[in-house]
């Protein structure tokens, strides 16, 4: 791990390193993943054939791609009654949240005496990307299936990384079914996203695409936007824990170690603290906690690249890097946790006090796990329902109304030059 303290020489070059733009904008891979696009665009299931086999090493037809009612049916049968419950658990917070976040329709009357308003729509085809590859991510079925069915999309169509076999891990289509997908394929990675955006003879276009995946799936998304709607760019994992010194050591590397185990190597985590003792200590945990784990070859590849211990001169420099840092999580372990968090603007999502570790909002406590990674949450915020809800403004004007709105439209169509515009308007109240 890469360990700054305020006091050394190069301290400011180090929180540079530590702030440094993710794979989310490697040249290199965007360049890869542009190929695999026009490849899809320009072959369509061919394509989606031949990156199947090379970078899952599943050799199926695209008539295989679909996963069919009897592999779900077998999923379900295969489904012991603690993953039911645990499921079921999860889902149902998340089902509540989002319903807590519902946007609905609304109407005023503007100064004309116009009835103006808004109404929200589901999006009548969406897309979700599930990851697979070393950790089958069960739990993301859930955030995000979950929102689309809630937000009252009627087709939800799922995309996820096949075994060498083709198989699709049970778990995963279990939890996909039960909340609410319509359409599973057994297609991952780069290609799968501009299948969805892009559509083939197999996989029928979406009007948007949501969910995490890798620094490829996420450079497809980039490059396809404006192709479809995209929800974020939720890429590899990232931590932050901002601590001073009452905070628990091994609590701290706990979570610095799990956010780390994904298996990218792109993962990002970083400990900023005020305490030296605290900084030391963590480290310690690290090395104590880690030969432990099952996943330490992973972990040891992205503490060895994106692993910061930092110590910050006071809370208000380490607050300020934390908004520089943007974490997709971002845990406060400090004595004034919550008044911390008012001050934290960028992070997308954040845990307080010591009994609320990451893992929490991953799996059972109701918001998206679907978080910003990179620095985008500077700009971006994490998956919610609304953002399956397409918005369309209202506009109703009377004859009355409109003859109440003519002055200032005649005004800014003669300013702007626009005869017809003002004409259009007119022409309503002319005898």
């Amino acid at each position: 791990m890469h360990i700054v303290r305020h006091a050394d020489a190069d301290s400011a070059a180090q929180i540079d390193r530590a702030a440094a733009a993710s794979s989310l904008f490697d040249p290199a891979i965007e360049q890869r993943t542009r190929a695999i696009v026009e490849a899809v665009r320009d072959r369509g299931d061919a394509a989606l054939t031949e990156f199947t086999e090379r970078f899952d090493g599943a050799k199926l037809k695209p008539e295989q791609f679909a996963v069919t009612t009897a592999d779900q049916m077998q999923a379900s049968l295969v489904a012991d009654e603690s993953l039911r419950a645990a499921i079921a658990e999860a889902h149902k917070n998340i089902a509540a949240f989002a319903k807590k976040s519902l946007r609905k329709g609304w109407q005023t009357r503007n100064a004309h005496g116009a009835a103006v308003g808004e109404k929200f729509d589901p999006f009548t085809r969406v897309g979700i990307y599930i990851p697979g590859g070393t950790a089958p991510l069960v739990s993301t079925a859930l955030m995000t299936i979950t929102l689309a069915k809630v937000a009252g999309c009627p087709e939800i169509v799922v995309c996820t990384p096949p075994g060498k076999d083709g198989s699709v891990n049970p778990a995963l289509l279990f939890a996909a079914k039960l909340a609410g997908a319509t359409e599973i394929y057994r297609v991952g990675g780069a290609q799968a996203i501009a299948a969805l955006a892009l559509g083939t003879k197999t996989i029928r276009r979406v009007a948007k695409v949501f969910g995490p995946g890798n620094a490829y799936v996420v450079a497809a998304k980039r490059l396809l936007y404006g192709q479809v709607a995209m929800d974020l760019l939720p890429g590899p994992s990232e931590v932050l824990v901002l601590a001073d010194d009452s905070a628990n050591p091994r609590f701290v590397a706990a979570d610095l170690l799990a956010q780390a185990e994904h298996g990218s190597g792109h993962e990002r985590v970083w400990l900023v603290t005020t305490s030296s003792k605290l900084l030391k200590a963590v480290e310690k945990e690290i090395a104590r906690q880690l030969p432990k784990l099952a996943r330490r070859d992973f972990i040891t590849k992205a503490l060895a690249a994106n692993g910061w211990l930092i110590q910050a001169e006071d809370m208000d420099t380490a607050v300020a890097l934390v908004n520089r840092l943007a974490p997709e999580h971002c845990e406060i372990m400090a004595s004034q946790a919550r008044e911390l968090s008012s001050r934290v603007l960028t992070a997308g999502a954040i845990f307080l006090g010591d009994y609320s570790p990451t893992v929490l909002g991953d799996y059972v406590a109701g918001p998206s796990h679907t978080l910003p990674t990179g620095g985008a949450g500077a700009s971006f915020a994490g998956l919610t329902v609304d953002q399956f809800q397409r918005r369309t403004s209202v506009v109703e004007y009377g004859k009355t109304s409109l003859k109440q709105a003519l002055p200032a439209v005649q005004k800014f169509a003669e300013i702007e030059g626009l005869g017809a515009h003002g004409r259009s308007a007119t022409i309503r109240v002319e005898r």
